[in-house]
């Protein structure tokens, strides 16, 4: 029998894939833009698709050698393969290797972190959906840059940190997260590459989070109901759930996800006050 805490980034994820399939018929695990869209959990697969579309509209023309990396469930690389490009995935995940085998079979898939990931290229373009805030800048950069082809380009769509955001008070328990703003410029510019296209859309991915929220907090619902009846009627039974809950979780993680069930501090307002989030295409500058 295994023993130890419960790995509830897997769980998550498990439990994303299977939300997300439910709710859009699609395993997209990245944010919507939601310009003219009602934020509730009915217009997502909408607001998905408006983010894809807007993202794509960042590549180069032309049939492509795509890198994805940090490629999610495979759906990204499933739509670029039925264009024409050819994609290899990268992403640490087992649980997401298997689904990107699944979602996008003729894809090549590397399961590994960026950083280690054996692949040669060269690539038309690397790919960043939602992944780049989650590798160090000294590490990402550059060996992005290195696996490009002549006249290769860089694509980021991700969340940045805003270098005098509110994040700074308390940046464990602020909604949002990424590089700081500054520092990502600084450490492109002394790789040499370019920002030549950039565009904000903080406002239009922000209610993201009221719609993350608000599905928490309907579960929420449930867990106090529940935890209420067990308080009221079977109190042994509920201090023995707690204590298991505390050993396999940790304390920690138990109060955190009661938190997310629980509370209202994460906000689309609040996202905007610690966060940016960019979508740009960089390319090496000519010599």
């Amino acid at each position: 029998m295994g023993s130890g805490r419960i790995d509830t980034r897997t769980v998550g994820l498990e439990a994303g894939c299977a939300l997300a399939r439910w709710l859009t018929g699609k395993e997209h695990l990245h944010y919507g833009l939601w310009g003219g869209l009602e934020p509730v959990a009915a217009n997502l697969g909408a607001a998905q698709e408006a983010y894809s579309q807007r993202l794509m509209a960042l590549f180069p023309p032309g049939q492509l050698r795509i890198l994805d990396i940090g490629g999610g469930a495979g759906e990204t690389a499933k739509r670029l393969i039925a264009l024409g490009h050819r994609v290899e995935i990268v992403v640490p995940s087992a649980f997401l290797a298997a689904r990107c085998r699944v979602n996008a079979p003729e894809a090549v898939v590397h399961e590994a972190m960026f950083e280690e990931a054996q692949v040669t290229g060269p690539f038309d373009l690397c790919l960043f959906s939602e992944s780049f805030q989650y590798i160090r800048l000294g590490d990402s950069l550059p060996k992005a840059k290195a696996l490009l082809a002549p006249g290769g380009a860089i694509v980021i769509g991700d969340c940045f940190r805003l270098l005098d955001g509110e994040w700074r008070k308390n940046p464990h328990r602020t909604v949002g997260g990424g590089h700081v703003v500054e520092a990502f410029e600084k450490a492109a510019a002394r790789e040499g590459l370019v920002i030549e296209a950039q565009e904000d859309v903080t406002d239009q991915v922000a209610p993201s989070i009221d719609v993350e929220q608000a599905f928490f907090n309907v579960l929420g619902v449930g867990v106090a109901g529940m935890d209420r009846e067990l308080k009221a009627k079977r109190p042994w039974l509920r201090r023995l759930a707690v204590g298991v809950l505390g050993r396999v979780m940790g304390e920690r993680r138990r109060a955190s996800l009661m938190r997310r069930l629980t509370g209202d501090e994460r906000t689309g307002e609040a996202f905007r006050r610690s966060n940016r989030y960019l979508l740009m295409r960089l390319r090496p500058a000519a010599d």
